[in-house]
């Protein structure tokens, strides 16, 4: 951290990375045999595929769904999830490499070492409150799942309850305005040490269901419909909002700025390089001491992180002290 006279200087990094993050459980093919035998389900959906290898239809949503079923159970012990087939269904791998890469995120911030009482904010949970299972499975973190919708966080508490190792971990609780992000959800004397999020990318249900036919072709199996069905599903909230993820994004941060002392780390997903200029200065305008960029690479497909904090040095030394 450098300092000019009394005021910060924001700082960029950029980690870049060519696969999955060394700790993720998805390196290579999927082990589809042995998925099988973990949840007979998936059996229904593989078969040989055109280079005879055990697969699944990638453009089926049932498909997908029973897939990562069975890596939920076989590589961190989380039974009975489900959710309803209108939801987004979230690749594993994916979400797993964010959770670690925040693990880092963290112990770049603690000599190295990931600490082990961590309090995570998960902004729109969704109902499949997948980054609290998997957070909580590989680190013990606990986590506050948060999501506007009732729907979303019922089917949550089902898979919760079906799970009370985890449930004994993870909260949930409703936004009730959904003009808000953390105004609701973080609590008076209430801390984080991080928050995470993963928000709607589309800035319309045209652009949401364009996107969804792109897929469609990338899979080879283009549809002439006016709603193509998206090959990991989602519902209108997390597909798409007013102005995208990039309005989304410097509304978070303004409602940050409101809170600085709150967190260690906000952060949130980015899909779209195209929003990272906005997203800077907006961090500049609100004035935060320090933030990172970091790349995420999966198969063909990269995203990336943004996180910011407004702690300063002497900030960010007591809250080791206090919390880690």
């Amino acid at each position: 951290m450098r300092f000019k006279g009394n005021k910060p200087q924001s700082v960029e990094v950029s980690v870049q990375g060519d696969t999955l993050h060394p700790r993720n459980r998805h390196q290579g093919r999927y082990d589809f045999e042995r998925l099988m035998l973990v949840d007979v389900v998936l059996t229904k959906f593989a078969s040989v595929n055109a280079y005879g290898e055990l697969s699944i239809d990638f453009a089926d949503p049932a498909a997908v769904k029973a897939l990562n079923r069975a890596l939920l159970q076989d590589s961190y012990g989380i039974r009975d999830w489900d959710i309803p087939s209108q939801n987004l269904c979230p690749p594993v791998p994916g979400r797993a490499d964010y959770v670690h890469n925040l693990a880092d995120l963290l112990a770049a911030s603690n000599r190295g070492v990931v600490p082990k009482i961590v309090q995570v904010l998960d902004v729109g949970t969704g109902a499949n409150c997948i980054y609290p299972l998997i957070g909580h499975s590989e680190y013990g973190w606990d986590f506050v799942a948060s999501d506007i919708n009732t729907d979303s966080l019922a089917n949550a508490q089902v898979i919760l309850n079906a799970n009370p190792a985890h449930s004994q971990h993870i909260s949930l609780r409703l936004q009730p305005d959904a003009n808000m992000i953390f105004k609701g959800i973080i609590h008076e004397h209430e801390w984080f040490d991080l928050t995470l999020c993963n928000p709607p990318f589309h800035a319309t249900p045209a652009e949401a269901r364009a996107g969804s036919q792109r897929k469609w072709q990338n899979l080879g199996k283009a549809k002439n419909q006016d709603e193509p069905a998206l090959n990991f599903g989602g519902k209108d909230a997390e597909l798409w909002c007013v102005g995208g993820e990039l309005n989304f994004i410097q509304r978070m941060i303004s409602e940050s700025a409101q809170i600085p002392t709150r967190c260690y780390w906000f952060t949130t997903l980015v899909s779209k390089s195209a929003s990272l200029p906005g997203i800077y200065a907006a961090l500049k305008l609100a004035g935060v001491q320090e933030y990172k960029t970091i790349t995420m690479n999966q198969g063909q497909k990269q995203s990336r992180l943004v996180a910011w904090t407004f702690l300063n040095s002497v900030q960010q030394s007591a809250w080791r002290k206090l919390r880690w």
